[in-house]
């Protein structure tokens, strides 16, 4: 615990059999469950957790959810109280392995197809709410992850009521010198298309998966819906961020070449995650600035598409004449298509501008 806050860590697991081990003994003492989500490995990853429940010191148990009496005020409570007892079979199908959950500090959930990681990580949150655990952390069960900056992770979660902390690798002295080029490459561009998409304008390492969130966070999105493939943490933040929830990032060590077999194919990844954002940016734009909360920047964002999509048959126009007539000819054409190219780039500029102002007070440094 801190500051009397339970805490679980979620371990998503795939074919670990020679890490798992290490990232769980190293766990440090405040830290309450230990979730691990084996995603249908192959080699003998959950035979070693197995091994490792009846060793680990046993956990007290947990404090049950505090339940309202029924009566007229409480409608609101007792329907989503249903959803989340019906809401598992949207979720990877699983299977918890221990005898004893209330008192094994190590959960450990098969699940019974492989999801990706994603679903892995969704099915551990959703063991955490069930169980009413304060604050949820994830550690990757490959061991690239420092469990004595675990803290620092929780820390602000635990003392100042922040939503969700990342840990961020592009500001530690060492990043460049010890992260790949090519992840630093890709991460950098994912991390500006995840500014625009998910409206956290000054998060920096959003591919970092070691994070801590709230309960209260947790019960603010649907779980079983975050993306199941290595898009997740960019999902998760658009998540978030449509609902209102308040954001930090702590610096944290880049952890690389500790035994770990990197599964992600970064060439494949980046496109499949700019079409996740670029379909994200609009969910949020209607979402949040028009049916939750109505904002101008929503006007301005589909007036810069509108005025940037008219101005397309104008432009095709005046190529044509470009290459049948000579590039001298002058039309009206052409100031039409200044006019509509310049007014789009300014809605867009006033749009993002207003972005920016509007979710600053989310971002917490």
């Amino acid at each position: 615990m801190i500051n009397d806050k339970t805490i679980a860590v979620v371990v998503p697991a795939y074919n670990e059999e020679i890490q798992i081990e290490t990232v769980i003994e190293t766990m440090p003492d405040f830290v309450d469950r230990i979730i691990v989500v084996n995603d249908c490995s192959k080699d003998k990853t959950a035979d070693v957790v197995k091994e490792l429940i009846s060793k680990q010191r046993p956990a007290t148990q947990l404090p049950e959810k505090n339940k309202k009496k029924k009566n007229r005020y409480t409608r609101a409570e007792e329907v989503t109280d249903k959803i989340n007892l019906t809401e598992l079979e949207y979720f990877a199908s699983s299977e918890v392995v221990n005898e004893n959950p209330e008192t094994d500090r190590v959960i450990l959930i098969n699940l019974l197809k492989n999801s990706g990681v994603g679903a892995a990580i969704a099915r551990g949150y959703k063991w955490c709410k069930d169980n009413a655990v304060d604050i949820s952390a994830v550690m990757a069960g490959d061991g690239q992850m420092d469990p004595d900056e675990l803290i620092d992770i929780c820390k602000p979660v635990a003392d100042e009521g922040i939503d969700y902390v990342k840990g961020n690798r592009l500001i530690h002295r060492s990043a460049w010198l010890v992260i790949p080029k090519v992840r630093f490459f890709g991460n950098s561009i994912l991390s500006i298309l995840t500014k625009v998409a998910s409206g956290y304008w000054h998060v920096s390492d959003t591919q970092t998966g070691y994070t801590a969130i709230s309960n209260k966070a947790l019960n603010s999105i649907r779980l079983y819906d975050i993306y199941k493939s290595y898009g997740m943490p960019n999902d998760m933040l658009v998540k978030l961020n449509i609902a209102f929830c308040t954001l930090k990032e702590v610096e944290i060590k880049p952890i690389y070449d500790v035994g770990e077999k990197s599964k992600m194919k970064v060439m494949k990844v980046i496109p499949r995650i700019s079409w996740l954002l670029f379909k994200s940016f609009f969910k949020r734009l209607w979402i949040k600035y028009l049916f939750r909360d109505f904002h101008p920047l929503f006007l301005l964002y589909n007036l810069s598409i509108i005025l940037f999509l008219a101005s397309l048959p104008f432009a095709v126009d005046i190529i044509e004449k470009v290459f049948t007539k000579g590039a001298s000819i002058v039309s009206n054409n052409l100031i039409v298509f200044i006019f509509l190219v310049i007014s789009s780039f300014q809605s867009l500029l006033f749009a993002m501008w207003m972005d920016i102002q509007d979710n600053d007070r989310l971002y917490k440094s």
